[in-house]
């Protein structure tokens, strides 16, 4: 029997910065490789295949002699998200990991035109919302060999200065490989998302990262490694981050363009194609736990890069300093920058 699978393959090869590879419509086999993140078709059932145990609740009220839930008398143990809104960003934040679960911005052709920000006021803090013992801390970077990585970057929150300095809670950061990522390929595909407002009129983008599998080459077992910086190691080092766009044709009830892409936490050449990180969007809903459109019904989505050309426009690291108030890049605008 047959089925379809859609599937990515963590590749997070930092010598070759290999990224996503799609596996399709793959004969069933006994010895077939389970992907990291898929999404599969149910199978059909069998006689073969054991019984699912259903709980019925008897008819007969009994009383417990416990109660489970008088935990609570001492507080909730969570898990709790710190769902966290500032002028810029909305965040909801992993305790465990001490980075984001998510990200969402918010970008228009207004909001990016206003000049009401610069960078070099801006500075690198701990977020006061999280608990202090949950917080990443500035000195858990210090030396680690990693970025602090905005998830929504400076240059999108450019229309003032309070938005801007929101985009510096290490809240909106995770540790990101720097040169031939956070200052390359990553600056070019938010570059990309930015000038997506050339061709619609809202542009919404959440962010994030994932920790997926590799299959351990000694034994062939699929594990989830990741590293940990900080002293003590407090902060994970994700293996991989997404980006999910919903591009708005600005009519009420109207149509929205989605994308999602995954991208590999490691040097990824200027020439790869961005096509080549696409993915579907439940591909990163089941690797993340998370859902992104629920609520929005098939019939008004479109598929972003059907819609527009998926690109991205190489910008040397340095010219974007130069265009950029400030020490940090510039990730400019969709035709290429005027």
């Amino acid at each position: 029997m047959s089925k379809t699978t859609l599937a990515i393959v963590a590749g997070v090869s930092a010598a070759t910065g290999a990224a996503v590879t799609f596996l399709s419509t793959r004969a069933e086999r006994k010895d077939s490789i389970t992907p990291s993140l898929s999404v599969a078709a149910t199978p059909t059932p069998t006689s073969s295949q054991p019984p699912v145990p259903v709980y019925t609740q008897s008819s007969t009220a009994i009383i417990p002699p416990v109660d489970p839930s008088g935990l609570f008398q001492y507080g909730f143990p969570g898990p709790v998200s710190d769902l966290h809104a500032t002028p810029s960003t909305t965040s909801a934040f992993d305790r465990r990991t001490r980075n984001p679960y998510w990200v969402a911005e918010h970008i228009t052709p207004t909001s990016l035109s206003i000049r009401g920000g610069d960078r070099r006021h801006s500075v690198f803090v701990e977020d006061p919302t999280i608990p202090t013992k949950f917080q990443a801390k500035l000195h858990d970077y210090y030396r680690s060999g990693y970025d602090r990585g905005h998830q929504v970057p400076a240059a999108d929150a450019k229309w003032s200065q309070e938005a801007m300095d929101s985009t510096f809670f290490l809240s909106n950061m995770c540790p990101q490989v720097g040169d031939g990522f956070n200052r390359d390929y990553w600056a070019h595909f938010e570059d990309f998302c930015r000038r997506l407002t050339h061709e619609f009129p809202s542009v919404r983008i959440v962010t994030g990262p994932l920790y997926l599998p590799r299959r351990d080459p000694s034994d062939h077992k699929w594990r989830v490694s990741y590293e940990v910086i900080g002293n003590p190691p407090n902060v994970a080092v994700p293996t991989h981050f997404y980006k999910v766009v919903f591009a708005e044709d600005g009519k009420t009830g109207g149509n929205v363009s989605l994308g999602a892409f995954v991208l590999p936490n490691a040097p990824i050449a200027n020439d790869k194609p961005l096509t080549d990180f696409e993915v579907p969007i439940e591909a990163i809903e089941r690797a993340s736990g998370l859902e992104f459109a629920s609520k929005l019904p098939p019939q008004r989505r479109k598929r972003l890069c059907q819609e527009i050309k998926c690109s991205v426009l190489v910008k040397e690291y340095a010219d974007r300093q130069k265009s950029f108030p400030g020490s940090a890049p510039s990730k400019t605008s969709l035709p290429a920058p005027k």
